[in-house]
C-alpha cells in the first residue's frame, strides 16, 4: 500500500526564491544547493541561445508553488 503523505513532491520554494522559485524548488527536491541549480540554468541559458531562460518561465507556470 502507498501512502502519499511520504511521497516526494516536486514545488517552487517559498524560501529558496530569487525569480519565482523554480531553482530553489529543484534544489530541495534533490536536495543540494539551488546555487548549484542556478549556475547550470545560466549556464544551459547561454548555451541553447535564450531556451533555458524561455524553459525556466513555462516551469515556474507548471510547477505549483510550495503550500506551507
Amino acid at each position: 500500500m502507498n501512502d502519499n503523505n511520504n511521497m516526494k513532491r516536486l514545488f517552487r520554494s517559498r524560501t529558496n526564491r530569487t525569480i519565482c522559485g523554480v531553482c530553489g524548488g529543484i534544489g530541495e527536491y534533490l536536495g543540494i544547493d539551488p546555487v548549484i541549480i542556478r549556475i547550470l540554468w545560466v549556464i544551459l541559458g547561454f548555451a541553447s541561445a535564450g531556451m533555458g531562460i524561455i524553459a525556466y518561465f513555462i516551469i515556474a507556470l507548471i510547477m505549483p508553488e510550495q503550500m506551507n
